[in-house]
């Protein structure tokens, strides 16, 4: 059965959709087999995996919202290991939508309920909100892992996302646990990165992975030419990150 894994952070900007991203491309190229779940409607990490979000079609709005076989909207990508469930702007308005459905939180759940045994991973990309998109992925994940730069207004953020977490556990996923927190966007010269950091691991110090992802110019060029970093410049800061990050993950199964 896969392990689903739900990266979320209300905060956009932070690295979240990156991190999903090079991940799973990062597990699939250790022999994994990964889908991406792409759940945000900017669509960035379908573009990130190098499909064309404007002509993805179907995409996770048609499995969510007309019901189809989620095996219908599954693409493979180019890379190693690696499938993708896209998204696109058509996504936007699925919140509105899934407010007047029956059992609205469990939707996306019941989806890759068909496919749990397809896949070693199920890495969700959240939307950079705690509304019902995230609410679905949270209560289809088993963890969920938190992206977070390394500035002060993050770790305010960080606990407005575990009060939601838990009370996704209390109400509908009783199964959910924090899994991980990744600091991106990390310059061990800088007082502030350590200082954060520092405080970080004293609350959760054994939730923070020993990798921190460095600002690395190789991972922003990454998205637009449609690759993770691991194939756009494997030998890149960014990109060695993301593998070592990738075997953490693997280890605490």
């Amino acid at each position: 059965m896969a392990r689903i894994l739900a990266f979320a952070n209300q905060k956009g900007g932070v690295g979240k959709t990156t991190s999903a991203v090079n991940v799973a491309a990062s597990l699939g190229a250790m022999g994994r087999r990964v889908l991406f779940v792409d759940l945000d409607p900017q669509g960035n990490g379908t573009s990130g995996v190098g499909i064309n979000k404007n002509k993805a079609q179907p995409s996770v709005y048609e499995v969510l919202m007309d019901g189809i076989p989620v095996t219908d909207a599954i693409q493979q990508t180019a890379f190693e290991g690696l499938w993708c469930l896209p998204a696109n702007v058509n996504l936007a308005g699925a919140e509105i939508l899934l407010a007047s459905s029956q059992a609205r939180e469990g939707t996306l759940k019941g989806a890759l309920a068909f496919i749990e045994d397809t896949f070693d991973y199920i890495i969700i990309d959240c939307p950079p909100s705690l509304g019902l998109l995230t609410l679905n992925a949270l209560t289809a994940a088993q963890e969920v892992i938190v992206p977070m730069q390394c500035e002060y207004f993050a770790l305010e953020g960080l606990s407005q996302l575990l009060y939601t977490v838990d009370l996704v556990r209390q109400r509908y996923n009783r199964h959910l646990k924090l899994g991980g927190v990744i600091l991106t966007m990390y310059d061990g010269r800088l007082n502030l990165s350590l200082a954060v950091s520092a405080e970080i691991r004293r609350y959760f110090p054994d939730k923070i992975f020993r990798t921190t992802v460095p600002r690395n110019v190789r991972l922003s060029e990454a998205p637009s030419h449609g690759k993770p970093v691991l194939y756009y410049d494997p030998h890149s800061k960014g990109a060695k990150a993301y593998q070592e990050i990738a075997g953490e993950l693997d280890e605490k199964k």
